[in-house]
C-alpha cells in the first residue's frame, strides 16, 4: 500500500469520438505534429513518421533517431498486416572479450543478467548498438506515404530549433539520471547545468528553460533534405562514427552504411472470436502470442479468475522468452526506457510503433558532431556465453517491443507500449480487456493491470478488489503498489481504436504528457 500519497484522488482521460484520424502519443505535442499531417491529407504513415521525428526530440530520453524498434501497419484497402522490424544489432566490430563479467551479481538495469565490469554494456560508448528507427521509417514511408519526407521531418527541425522545454516532469527525468549523464561531456552539456546539476524549471515560475538542440535540428535537417539513408551513409553517419569510436565504441560506418531494417507479414494471432497480429522474431509478438494462447484455455468469466490467469500465463511465457530466445542464425524472418504512439486515419489505415533508446537516456552518451543521444542496445545481450541471446558481434538484439493490431467484431485497434519488461504484461491485458471484457479503449487504459515480467513475483495495482488480490497472491509473491507519474510501477501504453467509421485513442492515465490528438 502506497501510505503517503492521496486516497481520494482520481486521475482519468477523456477520450472523443471522431470520424477523423487520432494520433496517440507519450507527448502532446508529438501527437499533435502527426495530427497536423493529418489534417493536410497524409496517411497514417505520414502522421507516424512526423511523430517519431518530433517525439525524438521532444521526449529523448525515451527514443529518438539513434535507437530501434518495431511497428506494425494495418493496410484497410487490402486488408494487410504489415511488420517491420527496425531494431538494434551489435556493431561488427565487438569483441566479447571488452565485457568481462565483474562477479557482482546481477545488474541492476531492465534485465537480470550477471554484471559487467564498470557497466560496459549498460552506459557509455561501449553500450552503443547500431541504430535503425529513421531507416524503418523510411522503409515505411517510400512504400504507403503520400507526403514528401521533408515536410514531415521538418516539424522535428523546427522543435529542435526552438529547444524541448524543460518543465517539472523533464527535471524529474533528468535528475533521475543526473549521475550517469555527468560522466559524459556532452550529455552534460546538453541535459546539465554546470556539467552536474539536473536542469530545472523552477518551482513557482512559468518554466522557460531549454535544451540546447541546435546541434540535432541541423542533423535532423540534413536527414529532412537527404532522406533517410542520409542518417545512414555520408557526411552525418561518418561523423556519428567519428564521435562514438572516440569514445571508446565499437560502432563502425559500414554497420551504419549496412543496415536495413525488415520488413514482412505480421504474424496472425487468433484468439477466441478475435485476431491479433504481431511482429514476428527477436521482439516481445511470440511471447504476446504464448501468453494468448496460455488464456485461451481459461475462463475468463469473473475478475479473480482473469487477473490469476493473467499472472500464470504471463509468468510461463516470460520464463520461455528469457531462457529461449535469441539471434543464432537460424531466425530468418529477422534481421537478426521507450516510447510508443499508434496512429489510425480516416480510410482505417493504422499504425502502432514502438522506439526506444533501451535505458532511460539510453547509453548516457551524445554524438557532439550530430547532437544525437545515443542508445545502449549492448545491454539487450545476455553477457554470460552459451546462450541463444548470449553477447556477440554482428547479432539483433532481443528487443520487448510488442506493437500489436487486433480486430474483434467491428472493433479494430493499435496497441503497444513503453516500459522494457513490463510492456509484455500491459499489451496483453489490453487486448483482453478488449476482447474478454468487451471494453472500448477508454475502460481499457482505465482498468487497473498487473507486472509479472520475469522476476517471480505480481506487482499489482492496490486499487483491484480484495478477492483479485487474493487470488493473484495464491499465484506468486505478490506486492501492491499505486499507478503514479513517477516511478511507473506499470508500462505506460497508447493506442487507437475503429469502431465502425468512429475513431478514439488514449494514452496512459498517469502520464502527464501523454495525449491523443485529433484530425478534425
Amino acid at each position: 500500500m502506497s501510505h503517503a500519497l492521496s486516497s481520494s484522488q482520481h486521475t482519468t482521460k477523456h477520450v472523443i469520438e471522431t470520424k477523423g484520424g487520432v494520433v496517440a502519443s507519450q507527448h502532446r505535442l508529438a501527437a499533435e505534429a502527426g495530427a497536423e499531417v493529418l489534417r493536410a491529407g497524409g496517411d497514417a504513415v505520414d502522421a507516424a513518421v512526423a511523430c517519431s521525428f518530433v517525439v525524438g526530440v521532444l521526449e529523448p530520453w525515451m527514443s529518438g533517431p539513434a535507437g530501434g524498434g518495431a511497428a506494425v501497419h494495418w493496410r484497410a484497402d487490402s486488408g494487410e498486416a504489415v511488420a517491420i522490424n527496425f531494431g538494434m544489432r551489435s556493431p561488427k566490430g565487438l569483441r566479447v572479450e571488452d565485457y568481462p563479467l565483474s562477479g557482482e551479481g546481477k545488474a541492476g538495469d531492465l534485465f537480470p543478467w550477471e554484471r559487467v565490469t564498470e557497466d560496459r554494456n549498460v552506459q557509455g560508448a561501449t553500450a552503443i548498438a547500431v541504430p535503425g528507427t529513421v531507416e524503418g521509417l523510411g522503409q515505411a514511408h517510400a512504400r504507403w506515404g503520400k507526403m514528401p519526407w521533408a515536410e514531415l521531418v521538418a516539424p522535428a527541425v523546427a522543435h529542435a530549433r526552438q529547444g524541448m522545454l524543460v518543465d517539472w516532469y523533464a527535471a524529474l527525468i533528468i535528475a533521475s539520471t543526473a549521475r550517469e549523464l555527468a560522466k559524459d561531456r556532452d550529455a552534460a552539456a546538453m541535459f546539465l547545468d554546470d556539467g552536474q546539476w539536473p536542469k530545472g524549471s523552477g518551482w513557482t515560475a512559468i518554466p522557460d528553460n531549454r535544451l540546447d538542440q541546435s546541434r540535432m535540428a541541423d542533423s535532423l535537417d540534413i536527414v529532412a533534405r537527404g532522406g533517410a539513408r542520409a542518417f545512414h551513409e555520408g557526411d552525418l553517419a561518418q561523423a556519428m562514427v567519428r564521435d562514438v569510436q572516440e569514445k571508446g565504441g565499437s560502432l563502425s560506418y559500414d554497420d551504419l552504411k549496412g543496415y536495413r531494417a525488415w520488413m514482412g507479414a505480421a504474424t496472425p494471432v487468433k484468439y477466441r472470436d478475435a485476431l491479433y497480429h504481431v511482429m514476428p522474431g527477436l521482439t516481445a509478438g511470440p511471447t504476446f502470442a504464448r501468453v494468448m494462447e496460455e488464456l485461451e484455455a481459461v475462463d475468463m468469466s469473473s475478475p479473480a479468475q482473469a487477473y490469476a490467469a493473467y499472472a500464470r500465463a504471463l509468468d510461463q511465457a516470460y520464463a520461455e522468452r528469457l531462457g529461449k530466445m535469441g539471434d543464432t542464425g537460424e531466425v530468418p524472418e529477422a534481421p537478426g526506457c521507450t516510447t510508443h504512439f499508434a496512429v489510425v486515419d480516416r480510410a482505417g489505415n493504422m499504425v502502432t510503433h514502438t522506439q526506444t533508446l533501451l535505458s532511460i537516456f539510453g547509453s548516457r552518451v551524445v554524438s557532439p558532431s550530430t547532437g544525437f543521444l545515443m542508445n545502449n542496445g549492448i545491454m539487450w545481450f545476455d553477457p554470460e556465453q552459451g546462450k541463444p541471446n548470449s553477447l556477440g558481434p554482428d547479432k539483433s538484439c532481443l528487443m520487448n517491443v510488442c506493437p500489436v493490431l487486433g480486430a474483434v467484431g467491428d472493433k479494430r485497434f493499435a496497441i503497444g507500449a513503453s516500459g522494457g519488461r513490463k510492456i509484455v504484461s500491459a499489451v496483453s491485458q489490453l487486448a483482453s480487456f478488449v476482447v474478454d471484457g468487451g471494453m472500448d479503449i477508454a475502460g481499457a487504459f482505465h482498468n487497473p493491470r498487473i507486472d509479472v515480467s520475469g522476476g517471480g513475483q505480481i506487482i499489482a495495482d492496490e486499487t483491484l478488489d480484495e478477492d483479485v488480490l487474493a487470488a493473484l497472491g495464491e499465484v506468486l509473491p505478490m506486492k501492491t503498489t499505486r499507478r503514479t507519474v513517477l516511478p511507473y510501477a506499470f508500462a505506460c501504453p497508447a493506442g487507437v481504436m475503429r469502431q465502425g467509421a468512429v475513431n478514439t485513442g488514449c494514452t496512459e492515465i498517469m502520464s502527464p504528457w501523454g495525449d491523443a490528438a485529433l484530425e478534425d
